[in-house]
């Protein structure tokens, strides 16, 4: 596979995973349903996923060749990207304008 398609491949999981906990309800998406999801769980689930995306990064490093010992600025780059990527699934869970559901007019 291509250098260039692995690490867009990357971005791509790092985006889909960083927005999974902000778009259901289960745990780990498989686990047992929370109805709703305490913000805890979400920020778990967010760490599991950006620990999840570096380690598949560390494999894509490896696999093309000697894997580089990274610093703590490469952890917080990462992280920050991240949570970057995370933005679109809180705002669309936290921030938007949640509609009523069926408004019952006492007017007669």
């Amino acid at each position: 596979m291509d250098i260039r398609l692995e690490v867009w491949l990357l971005l791509l999981l790092g985006l889909v995973l960083a927005n999974l906990p902000f778009v259901n309800e289960r745990l780990f998406v498989l686990g047992p349903r929370r109805s709703p999801k305490h913000l805890a769980w979400r920020v778990l689930e967010l760490f599991a996923g950006c620990g999840l995306c570096i380690g598949l990064g560390f494999l894509v490093e490896a696999s093309i060749g000697q894997r580089h010992a990274q610093g703590w600025a490469f952890y917080v780059a990462m992280g920050s990207l991240f949570l970057t990527f995370a933005f679109p699934g809180f705002v669309w869970r936290y921030l938007r304008r949640q509609r009523p559901a069926n408004r019952v007019s006492n007017e007669p």
